[in-house]
Formats: structure tokens, sequence, C-alpha cells
């Protein structure tokens, strides 16, 4: 019986050991592991608010400011904090619907319920003043200042980029975002994110049961601090980068301009272009649907991403190629009939008679670099054309052609040069020949460069066979040098007296050539016309040029979409464009004046908010 009565004993301890141990299990989950009753608790309490650091300044080469902060207010709410409350006036004082104040109280809810959101962004001051007397009557809501991008000049946006919220799949990406954080998006603002987010720090405060804060925890102990983002300067002129916008309105195309001795970009145009403050703050909900669902395509960057046969222009690059692999020389000249015939093809061409090296520069004559393109891919010193070719089309990424230059723009794209394994496959090994792919001789057939490409070329053209990779910030504060990347020379494997020799050819293109309404007393300007054909409508107009032809100060590339010869509208435009750049004025107003009327659109611009 003793036993029976020591085991039961037992027994009961073993179950009341156990019951306590689940108690003390649960109260440690409770207290420890679980943050939620944690958080729940000190929140009643406490409150700890994102310090959000003030994105760094932009500025243009010449310290004019670019882009700056504005003070903006965000309403918060940690939604099992929020009790009863008076919707329609909070809506009210906010100048929302009640729909949509519950739709993002919802999101909130479903993303955490016991972490404080971010339900309507940038609240401006008048909404602001209103919504801070009244704060208290909402208890689960409060609001946080933060700094709201601005643009200082309707310019450039394709340059500066813009910012906005990130969103699920960037914060999944990088950790250091959180739902609310801004992130830039595209331009000089996506590229250096990095550098002109700055850190983010945090405060805790005291606040009483009405939500009111008292002030700091522990004046301040376990808060830490915002560290302001870097301020950039770019390269940009923003006063070369209105004007040139100014002569591209009603137009479709792309304006680049870079300074050869350095690679920086002085401007870039994508046209159409459109206000940088359209997309900042509330107006962006607004804005961005109807920007990118425009059929101009404002926010395609053409400079960038549009591919155009180079046309004409490239005729300076066979021409580079043809003297260096010695399938030409300066005396070389060709007999052109009208066009080069191939079989039943022909090129055709406006010239007749007998064309030396510098008139076909001078005069742009297809039936001469037809024949050069077949002599660089016939070349006897190679055994095979896949083997030219390939030769050919390394001299062609040399120039930074058909390929990603590794500028600091994020949006730039290849182009298209494609090797022997295409045209292979294509014809069949050993099936296709230089006369199969003669229109390249032109700029035409299966090739496809970007403006920004095309300005590269001209640049280094101008330096007499090397550039710099093309880039859009100068300094950064704070750091010592900018990517050594962008302070490297570029070289091209072609003799600089062969540069020489083709500069002499674009000088006359300007003086007595394709490009006399380019010509300007006093600068020396050194061009090329092209006219890309384009199945889809009227060719395009292209012009690539430089200026002074000795010690160079700019070179530019020109394409206006459908608008026919080189002559017609890409060379007075990049011609204007040097006028401003090295004298800063215009003298040719009639020419401006023409240029800044013609309209090649025919639209009426969109009817946008800001």
């Amino acid at each position: 019986m003793n036993q029976f009565y020591s085991n039961r004993r037992y027994t009961i301890g073993a179950i009341f050991l156990v019951i306590c141990l689940i108690y003390l299990g649960k109260l440690f989950g409770i207290q420890v592991l679980d943050p939620r009753y944690k958080l729940s608790a000190d929140n009643n309490v406490f409150r700890k608010v994102v310090d959000y650091p003030a994105r760094g300044l932009v500025f243009d080469r010449n310290q004019k400011l670019l882009v700056y902060n504005e003070a903006s207010y965000d309403l918060l709410a940690v939604p099992n904090q929020i009790t009863p409350f008076d919707t329609l006036e909070l809506c009210s004082i906010l100048g929302i619907t009640i729909e949509s104040f519950r739709e993002e109280l919802k999101k909130a809810i479903d993303y955490a319920p016991y972490k404080p959101s971010v339900l309507f962004k940038q609240l401006t001051k008048r909404r602001y003043a209103f919504l801070d007397e009244k704060i208290y009557k909402f208890p689960g809501f409060y609001v946080q200042s933060r700094s709201a991008r601005k643009y200082n000049y309707s310019t450039a946006a394709h340059l500066l980029g813009y910012v906005r919220e990130a969103d699920k799949k960037l914060i999944e990406q990088n950790p250091y975002y959180k739902s609310g954080d801004y992130i830039g998006i595209s331009g000089i603002e996506k590229a250096y994110e990095e550098y002109l987010r700055g850190s983010k720090g945090s405060k805790i405060y005291v606040v009483d049961a009405l939500n009111r804060i008292k002030g700091g925890f522990q004046n301040g102990r376990f808060d830490t601090a915002a560290v302001v983002g870097l301020n950039v300067t770019s390269t940009i002129d923003v006063d070369l980068q209105m004007y040139a916008e100014s002569l591209m309105v009603n137009k479709l195309g792309s304006v680049v301009v870079i300074e050869p001795a350095t690679g920086e970009v002085l401007t870039l145009v994508s046209a159409p272009y459109y206000d940088p403050n359209l997309l900042i703050g509330s107006d962006i909900k607004r804005n961005y649907p109807k920007l990118a669902n425009d059929n101009l395509k404002p926010m395609f960057n053409r400079a960038l991403m549009a591919y155009y046969p180079p046309g004409s222009t490239f005729k300076l690059v066979n021409a580079l190629i043809g003297l260096e692999e010695e399938v030409i020389d300066y005396e070389t000249s060709f007999s052109c009939g009208g066009g080069f015939n191939i079989g039943n093809h022909i090129v055709k061409c406006h010239h007749g008679g007998s064309v030396n090296f510098l008139y076909s520069i001078q005069g742009s004559c297809n039936s001469y670099y037809c024949n050069v393109f077949a002599r660089i891919l016939n070349n006897k010193k190679y055994s095979k054309i896949d083997d030219s070719y390939t030769a050919w089309r390394n001299y062609v990424f040399q120039f930074g052609l058909g390929r990603k230059l590794n500028s600091d723009l994020n949006q730039e794209l290849a182009g298209i040069v494609y090797s022997t394994n295409h045209y292979n496959k294509y014809y069949g090994k050993g099936k296709w020949k230089a006369y199969t792919l003669i229109s390249m001789g032109i700029g035409q057939g299966e090739l496809g460069f970007t403006p920004f490409q095309m300005a590269n070329m001209t640049a280094a053209i101008a330096n007499r066979g090397f550039y710099y990779i093309p880039h859009v910030v100068k300094k950064i504060d704070g750091i010592d040098n900018i990517d050594k990347r962008f302070t490297e020379k570029q070289i091209i494997n072609i003799k600089r007296e062969y540069f020489e020799k083709v500069i002499e050819g674009m000088e006359l293109v300007v003086k007595s050539g394709t490009a006399t309404v380019a010509y300007f007393e006093g600068i020396s300007i050194c061009g090329k016309t092209g006219t890309a054909q384009n199945p889809h409508g009227e060719d395009h107009s292209i012009f690539v040029a430089f200026a002074p032809k000795d010690n160079p100060k700019i070179a530019v590339s020109v394409y206006i979409e459908n608008a026919g010869f080189g002559s017609t509208y890409a060379a007075p435009i990049a011609s204007l464009i040097i006028e401003k750049y090295l004298t800063g004025k215009i003298t040719r107003q009639p020419l401006e004046k023409r240029i800044v009327e013609t309209n090649l659109i025919f639209k009426p611009p969109l009817k946008l908010e800001k």
C-alpha cells in the first residue's frame, strides 16, 4: 500500500511539473520569443520612427543646381493600435475618398498589423498643418517628415532619371530597402543611388495614451542619426541641354553631345521628352500611366536604347578600316556610274565619273564605299571571308559601335553587328560573300547603333584614334576620384595619319559638300551626313560632327526620325548646338526659327498635371 501511495505522489508531482513547464514555456514564448506581444506592449509607450536622410543634390558642370529636396510628410499607421475614429473627418483632411482610404488601410493590415506602414505619401504642407492639429483624434496614426525630390529645371528627364517607392521585387533584391522607401529608377538617380540615398537613421519617442509624442526615449540614447546623401556634380551643361531640347520640339529622335577630351556627356536629348517634375510625389500615379502609354513613347530613351542604321555616317569608319587594311590609299579612285552593280541589283548613287578618296567623303559616294567594303572582305591576307569579316567587325567594336560602352547610364544597349555565326547559319557556311553584305559598306543592312554610340564614334575620330568612355558624372563629394574606367584611353588600332585624312574630308563636307547648311564662319566644323533607310516611313535624317577641327571641344550626333536627308534637319540642328556651345550665342536666327517651328509629329501634346 505504501508503495502505491508513493508512486501516486510521484505521478502527481510529475504532472504538476509538466504543467508548470508548459506555462513557463508559454510565458517565455510570449515575453521573449514572440515579438508581437513585446512590440504591442512597447508600442503603447514608445514609437520608433525612421529618420530618412535627404538625398544628395545634383549640379550641372557649372554648379547650377539641377535636383534638390523639399520637405514632405507621410501619414503612417500601426493597424493594431487603431481604435474607433471618425473616418470621414480624416478623409476630408487628407482630401481622399473613404474607399481609397480603406483600400490603403487594408494593405497595411495585410502587410503587418503590428508594424507601421505608410498609407499616404508626400502630403502638402497645408494638409499636414490641418492634420497635425487633430492627429490626437486618430490613435494609431502619425505623421513622419521626409524629403521629396524636386527638379530645378524642366529639362534632362532622361539623363537625371526619377525616384519612386521601392516595390516588392526591389525590396526582395536589396534588404536595405523597406516598404515606403524611395529608390532611383533611371538616369543619374539610379546609376548613383548608393551615393545619393545616404543612410537611414532611427529615433525612439515616448508617446502618451493619445498617441502624442512626449519626448525622446532616454534622451536619444538609442537613436541613430541619418547620414545625408552625397552631392553629385554632373557633366551636363544645363543651358546647352535646354537649347538642344528647344530645337527638338515636335520631333522624334535624339541629340547626344560629348566633350572629346574627357568623354563627358554635355547633353543628351531623347525626343519627345517630358518635365521630370511630372514624376514626383503623388503626381506620379496620375502622370506615369499617361507617359508610359503614349504612342510617341516619351519615356523611351532613344539616345541609349534605339537602334538605327548609321547610314552614310558609317562611311567614315569603313574609310579608316580600308586605309589601315591597305586595300585603299589616298590616291584610290573608283568609277561611279550612278550606282554599284551586283548582278541585277544596284546600290544607287547620285554621282558619276571617277571619284577620289576625299570627294568620296565630301560628296558621300555610295559606289565608292561599296567598293571599299568589298575590298576589305576580299582582302587576300585572309584565307577566308570569315576571317576578313571578323577582322572588320573587331575594328567596328574598337569604335565602340555594336557593343555596350560601359558608361554610367544604366539603360545603355549594345546595338547590332552580327558575327560570322549569324551569316553561316542564315546563308550556309561558305555560301555568302562580300557582295551578300554590300549594304554595310554604306551603313545599311544588318547594322544597328545607338545615337550615344555614334556620338562616341565621332569623339574618337575627333581625337584621331582614341576616346574616353562617355559618362555623366564629373565629381561626387567626399569621393576622391570618379571610376578609373572613365579616365583610361580606349585606343583604336588605326594610324593617326589616316584619321587626319578622313577629317580633311569631313571638313570639306561642311565647306562645300553635302552639309553646307551646317557651315558657320569662324568655326571649322567637321561633319558627315547620313540618310538611314526606314521601312516604316520617311528616311531618318542623321548628322555627326565635331568642332573645332583642331583641339576639338564638342562632338555631336543628331538623329531625326522620318525627316529625310541628313542635311535637311539633323545637320542644321548640330551646327546650331555647336555655335551655341562654342560662342554662347546664336547669330543665325532665321535658321534657328525654321528648326524650332518645324513640326514633324503633328500631334497635340499630352495633358499632364504638376
